[in-house]
């Protein structure tokens, strides 16, 4: 059966840019920026289910010990593979915790393989390669909901007893019936008709950031606003390692870089060490008892310390 388009608000003509191939390059960009400036405003009406979609990746990750897996086609594929290929560098990730899944595979980074987004049996045979379990969560991405390489996977998610979350952009989306929680971020029609690598795939990467990152800042992946969980690796990355230990601990350069070279340049125990005066295998096992908060980890030895 033929997809029926016509009711997809995503394939709608915009009336902003009806007569756009006749602007001069600057009235272009302005048609473009005015309508990029509602994208914003689509996501806030979705921040409660966002919400709901966050506790629930934080639950699976913590206490299922399962993983986060995005799956798409297309631009929603590649949103969700770039986001989860950001995750091991910014919050220290096992590279199995957060996976992104695109239909046919390394290769539509790259190259457009539109054909397989028709096929809903290797969205299941996907999901399957990497022994996806009723232990782990999906997020299915489609701009248009009713993609059948998602359909079929959030199907599959669903039968097997899985978390599932869809982000679509249109209401009311086949995506969404699978979903335990549906994410319907509606942008209105785009400047070019159909091409929702535009406000779509804006939208889509403003809701893929709020809940990897919000989900990190939950799991304890973060002190304050700073991103302890850095994996320094390059020179760059160990200036901020060591810049973030003197800002949160009011200790000289020398003092942090000591810490940071006796953890092996990992930047929560050698917080936890300068904020406690605690020898190294004493804070490791400290936050291994607060499962990795560091908030948590130093409060608990103030209360100890008070306590005593």
């Amino acid at each position: 059966m033929k997809p029926n388009l016509n009711k997809l608000i995503t394939e709608k003509s915009n009336s902003s840019s009806k007569n756009i191939d006749t602007k001069d390059t600057l009235d272009i960009l302005k048609i473009i920026n005015d309508e990029d400036k509602t994208v914003a405003y689509a996501v806030e009406k979705q921040l409660p289910n966002i919400a709901l979609a966050v506790d629930m990746i934080v639950d699976v990750i913590d206490n299922k010990k399962g993983r986060l897996v995005y799956l798409g086609a297309g631009t929603s594929g590649r949103l969700g593979v770039l986001d989860a290929s950001e995750c091991p560098p910014t919050f220290s990730t096992p590279k199995e915790l957060v996976i992104g899944m695109i239909a046919g595979g390394d290769t539509a980074l790259r190259n457009a393989m539109e054909g397989l987004e028709d096929i809903p049996e290797e969205g299941v045979k996907d999901l399957k390669s990497i022994d996806f379990s009723q232990k782990d969560v999906l997020v299915g991405i489609a701009a248009s909901g009713r993609t059948p390489y998602v359909v079929g996977a959030l199907k599959h998610a669903k039968e097997i007893g899985a978390k599932t979350i869809s982000v679509t952009c249109n209401s009311d989306a086949e995506i969404s019936k699978y979903a335990d929680v549906a994410i319907e971020v509606v942008v209105g029609p785009e400047i070019l008709t159909g091409s929702t690598r535009m406000k779509s795939g804006t939208a889509q990467k403003m809701v893929l950031n709020m809940l990897t990152t919000t989900s990190m800042i939950n799991l304890g992946k973060t002190f304050k606003n700073y991103m302890i969980d850095v994996r320094p690796q390059n020179e760059k990355l160990k200036i901020r390692a060591k810049n973030m230990l003197m800002e949160l601990s009011d200790i000289s350069s020398q003092y942090a870089e000591e810490l940071l070279e006796s953890t092996s340049w990992n930047v929560k125990e050698a917080l936890v060490m300068a904020r406690t005066s605690l020898e190294y295998q004493e804070a490791k096992k400290l936050l291994q008892k607060n499962k990795g908060r560091v908030y948590w980890a130093i409060n608990s030895h103030c209360q100890l310390k008070e306590e005593g």
